[in-house]
């Protein structure tokens, strides 16, 4: 089951990376041309559109890591789709295999109340950008 993390409980994990090894987590923001503007510190992104094309690889690369966590903007569709079909695509591969115990999470309400909360703080966000947040900002310039 793909289960869902509070932005809270994400700030504590990035934060306490003296106990948490990062090795043990990893965040995939799957944002495509709304990526800019900023983005969780050590957050590996993904374009939701190249998704389904990469998966596997990221499998392969986080059979070790126990905690995967996506995100996108808002949390309601990229990201949880990104996040049901790597855990799909996760048990597949591994499947006759002795993987190792794992969780997929969603971050609840996506990067928009994760900046909205933590944009000062560059232990949990970075490259903000203040004129993207604006409420004049144009994502489709053009």
């Amino acid at each position: 089951m793909v289960g869902y993390i509070s932005r809270e409980k994400l700030a504590e994990i990035i934060k306490s990376r003296d106990k948490v090894p990062h090795k043990d987590y990893l965040i995939v923001d799957v944002r495509d041309q709304d990526y800019v503007g900023g983005n969780i510190k050590g957050s590996r992104n993904i374009p939701s559109l190249q998704f389904p094309d990469d998966v596997d690889e990221l499998v392969n690369e986080t059979k070790e890591i126990p905690t995967v966590i996506f995100h996108c903007s808002l949390s309601q569709s990229r990201g949880p789709t990104a996040a049901a079909l790597y855990k799909k695509r996760r048990e597949v591969l591994q499947e006759g295999t002795e993987a190792k115990p794992y969780s997929v999470q969603i971050l609840r309400d996506g990067f928009k109340e994760f900046q909205s909360h933590y944009k000062h703080d560059p232990e949990l966000v970075e490259n903000w950008d203040a004129k993207v947040w604006s409420p004049n900002w144009n994502w489709f310039p053009g």
